[in-house]
This record gives C-alpha cells, sequence and structure tokens, in this order.
C-alpha cells in the first residue's frame, strides 16, 4: 500500500516536471520565432517597455511613502534677541513649512544635503513654540515635528549681595565669603569662578583676599544671556 502511494506522488512529480519543461519549450520557441517575424529591436522595445513600466510604479509607490517629520537643530532654549535662525533636517527634495504657535510663518526648499534655515523669524516676549511639517511634491505630508519651544526674554536677573552688602569695606581676615542671591537657573561667576546656585537661587563663594585693595566683580548671567554686573571692593588691612 505504501509503495502504491510512492508511486502515485513520483507520477504526481513527474507529470508537474513534464509540464513545466513544456511550458519552458513553448516559451522559448515563441521568443524564438518572434524574433524572426518581428526582428530583434521590437523584441528589446518590448523589454525596455517592461523596465519602465516597473520603474514607474516603483516611482509611484515611492512617492506615497510620507516624508518623515523635520527635525530642528537649535541649541538653547531661550534667548535675548528679538529674531533668531530656526535650522533644521529634513529629506532632501521636500518642503518645509514653519509654525510659531500653529501659525504658518513660512515655507523653504530643503537643500540636497537635507538642511534648512529660516532667518530672522520675530520671537514673541515669553514662550514660542514652533513645530513643521515636510511636504512632497504629490502633496503627501509628513507628521508635525516634535515643538521647539523658544523663550524671549530681555530682563536682566536680579542680585542681591547680602556679604558684603556694601560696595566697598575693610577686614583683617583673608578668607571671605561672597554671600548672595537671585534667581534659580542662572550662573553666578565671582572673579571668574563659578558659584554654586540652589533651588531657590542663593549662592555663597569663598575667596582669599590681598593684602590691600581686593576688586570683586560677580557676574549674573540667565539662559537667555541676560547679565547683571556688580563690583565691590574688599581692602584686606593685616
Amino acid at each position: 500500500m505504501a509503495e502504491f502511494k510512492r508511486s502515485r506522488i513520483e507520477r504526481k512529480n513527474e507529470e508537474q516536471i513534464t509540464k513545466k519543461t513544456i511550458f519552458l519549450g513553448v516559451l522559448t520557441i515563441f521568443v524564438f520565432i518572434s524574433v524572426l517575424i518581428f526582428g530583434l529591436p521590437l523584441l528589446i522595445k518590448f523589454s525596455v517597455f517592461l523596465g519602465e513600466s516597473k520603474s514607474k510604479k516603483d516611482t509611484q509607490k515611492e512617492n506615497i511613502v510620507p516624508p518623515l517629520a523635520p527635525r530642528f537643530t537649535v541649541p538653547f532654549e531661550a534667548t535675548n534677541s528679538a529674531t533668531l535662525n530656526i535650522n533644521g533636517f529634513a529629506e532632501p527634495k521636500t518642503t518645509v513649512e514653519l509654525f510659531k504657535n500653529d501659525v504658518s510663518l513660512n515655507k523653504i526648499e530643503v537643500s540636497d544635503s537635507g538642511d534648512f534655515s529660516f532667518e530672522n523669524v520675530a520671537l514673541d516676549d515669553g514662550g514660542n513654540d514652533f513645530s513643521a511639517i515636510a511636504t512632497k511634491g504629490n502633496n503627501t505630508s509628513s507628521d508635525k515635528s516634535k515643538i521647539l519651544t523658544i523663550s524671549y526674554d530681555k530682563t536682566n536677573p536680579e542680585l542681591t549681595l547680602t556679604n558684603p552688602s556694601e560696595t566697598s569695606l575693610t577686614v583683617d581676615s583673608a578668607d571671605f565669603d561672597v554671600v548672595g542671591k537671585t534667581e534659580p537657573g542662572v550662573s553666578v561667576s565671582i572673579n571668574g569662578r563659578i558659584a554654586s546656585v540652589d533651588d531657590s537661587g542663593n549662592f555663597k563663594l569663598k575667596i582669599q583676599l590681598n593684602s590691600g585693595n581686593n576688586d570683586i566683580e560677580v557676574i549674573v548671567t540667565d539662559i537667555a544671556g541676560n547679565k547683571t554686573t556688580k563690583k565691590i571692593t574688599i581692602k584686606y588691612d593685616i
């Protein structure tokens, strides 16, 4: 019984092989006759036509795929300048549209290297939320980019010195603590040395005085680049 089943399977396989062989033979004869009747140039044109049709389909398929969302490359979150260049990357051969607070500002073509730049974009006081989309020639659009928030701040940070509280004084010790208060998140430098600022804006830095007059400069800088400076003179009298 098992041998009978195997024999049937083998006969079926042989029939399939025979059919494939006959098909390939007929196809070969058809091609040969076509070359004799119509000539080789016509056959070449037909092959080129098939290739162009496939290429056209591939291009259409590629155009259907939407571009990737643009990416911004602005390296800071705040500025004290009223205008700003908004730079980024997107797919080449696309058009990037820039939005500020969901209002369209401008459109620009992406370079072959994939970068784009919107120059001298005006900022509003406070926060400015920027986003962008990329569009291909067939009007397929990308998802909206990640939101880029830029704060426009032109107010100098607060600075209060509690030690010393006066602009000049005389001390009899070489060790002196400069103590003060400002805003959280700012940078404080005292004669070029960075002082630590806590979450409440308090700072303190110990300095070493030289004999005689010592000019001390305290500079507070916020993330937008605004600065407040105070200068004091401490006389160390041995």
